[in-house]
């Protein structure tokens, strides 16, 4: 007797392919954090933060259940309607909302963080540290559900805002996108977001620098799984341009510094 069926949810790049929807639940492969998200999704679910999963346990296989987040999540390469400046700003109210709702988490109460994506200086808030738009669900123009919450770790609140501009403005040279048009103003799309997050005009240094920091962490973290031979990455890595995009999108930044801080102080 077959059990019930199991279809394969897109995205992803170290799960691509693991994980699956059956019925309103989504089964995917425990990792080494999933103790420490657990408890950030229970914690969610107590205080009423209603658009990340809810954990619901885990299956005869061994795979966390999760609630299904029914809507629309953007794949590369990504839609018109997932470039507009109201996105932006649904993902910068929902990161805010996120870390908000973290505020009463004593995260240092649970242990086994994810190390991968991590702020590298700690902070008060749990990150997220991949809101990119294969993580957000809209319905109706409405960022209703955050996933994928395995590289959740403490940091600071301008450095989950600099992770997720990266991967939205984008803040990558444009002849080495490969997900985005060439065509999209990042500089300014850059300001949208940071805005709607709520960073004042004072802190559009920081945030810039956290830009920085934060690439320095994807290098680092790209480079250890594509040592380890891991062939989604090298994939990955390969496509989307690899050293060549690394150094022009670190000129691009270098050249558009002062445009960037601009942008978020308006």
């Amino acid at each position: 007797m077959s059990g019930p069926a199991e279809e394969v949810l897109p995205g992803g790049v170290a799960n691509e392919g693991t994980v699956v929807r059956i019925g309103d639940t989504v089964r995917r492969p425990a990792g080494p954090s999933s103790v420490a998200t657990r408890a950030l999704l229970l914690h969610f679910e107590a205080v009423g933060f209603d658009r990340a999963p809810r954990f619901l346990g885990v299956d005869e296989q061994g795979r966390e259940v999760l609630s299904y987040i029914d809507g629309e999540v953007a794949l590369p390469p990504f839609p018109a309607w997932s470039l507009t400046d109201a996105v932006l700003v649904e993902v910068g109210r929902l990161l805010r909302e996120a870390h908000d709702a973290t505020g009463g988490f004593d995260s240092g109460a649970v242990g086994g963080w994810s190390d991968e994506l991590a702020d590298p200086e700690g902070g008060a808030v749990l990150c997220h540290a991949d809101v990119c738009p294969e993580n957000v669900v809209f319905r109706g123009g409405v960022a209703v559900g955050l996933l994928d919450w395995d590289f959740a770790a403490p940091g600071r609140r301008l450095f989950d805002v600099a992770r997720t501009a990266k991967m939205y403005a984008p803040l990558i040279e444009p002849s080495m996108r490969r997900a985005h048009p060439a065509s999209l103003d990042a500089v300014p799309r850059f300001g949208v977001l940071a805005r709607a997050y709520g960073v004042e005009p004072e802190e559009a240094a920081a945030l810039v620098s956290a830009v920085d920091e934060s690439r320095a962490v994807s290098r680092a973290f790209v480079a250890r799984r594509v040592a380890a031979g891991e062939q989604a990455f090298v994939k990955m890595w390969r496509t989307y341009g690899g050293e060549e995009r690394d150094r022009l999108d670190s000129e691009w930044l270098g050249a558009h510094r002062s445009d960037l801080e601009r942008a978020v102080a308006g």
